[in-house]
C-alpha cells in the first residue's frame, strides 16, 4: 500500500482571483430568491467559486456582501464571482431570459422532473433558482421558469438546506457544462 499524505494549500495549485476572473466560466448563473441565510449566502459564492460559476444573483430580501457573516463561509469567494442584486425577482428572471438563460427552479412542484432525468445540453445557458429556507421560490415569479428540477430524497425529511441543495445542482450541472 503506498503512502498517502494530505496536500498543503501551496501544493493544491489554485488560481488568484485576477486568473480567476480573466478565466472562461461555466455558463451557469445561480440566482438566490429570497435567502434569508447569510451562511448559505456565503456557502453558494464558495461552491460557484470551485465550479467557476459565470454568476450570483441576489434577490429580494438576500443579504448582500461585503459581510462578516456571509465571509466566513464564502472565504474570499464573493471577491472572485461576479455577483449582483436585483431586488425583484420577476425583472431578475426576465433579464436572465432576455440574454438566453434556461431558467431552471430547484423546486419540488407538481411537474417538475428528477434533476438527473433532466438532459442537460452543453450548448445552452442555465440559471438555477434557488428559494427562500421555508417558502421557496417566490409565487409570483413561477411563470418564468422554463422548467422546475428536485433532487431525489429517499428519507423522512422533505427538503435539503439551500446551500447543500445548491452544491448538488451547480456540480450536477458542472459535469456536463465544464
Amino acid at each position: 500500500m503506498s503512502s498517502t499524505k494530505k496536500l498543503k494549500l501551496e501544493e493544491l495549485g489554485r488560481i488568484d482571483v485576477e486568473t480567476f476572473k480573466q478565466t472562461e466560466k461555466t455558463p451557469l448563473v445561480v440566482v438566490l430568491d429570497n435567502v434569508r441565510s447569510m451562511h448559505n449566502v456565503g456557502a453558494v459564492f464558495r461552491t460557484a467559486d470551485a465550479f467557476l460559476i459565470e454568476k450570483v444573483v441576489l434577490c429580494g430580501i438576500t443579504p448582500q456582501p461585503p459581510h462578516r457573516e456571509i465571509h466566513k463561509a464564502a472565504l474570499g469567494a464573493t471577491e472572485s464571482v461576479d455577483w449582483v442584486y436585483e431586488k425583484d425577482i420577476s425583472e431578475a428572471l426576465q433579464n436572465l431570459k432576455k440574454e438566453n438563460f434556461k431558467i431552471i427552479g430547484i423546486e419540488q412542484t407538481s411537474n417538475s422532473e428528477i434533476i438527473t432525468d433532466y438532459p442537460i445540453n452543453k450548448d445552452e445557458k442555465y440559471a438555477l433558482v434557488l428559494g427562500n429556507e421555508v417558502d421557496g421560490l417566490s409565487d409570483e415569479a413561477l411563470s418564468y421558469y422554463d422548467t422546475f428540477l428536485e433532487i431525489p430524497q429517499l428519507g423522512t425529511k422533505h427538503s435539503l438546506n439551500v446551500s447543500v441543495c445548491g452544491g448538488i445542482v451547480m456540480w450536477e450541472f458542472f459535469k456536463y457544462l465544464k
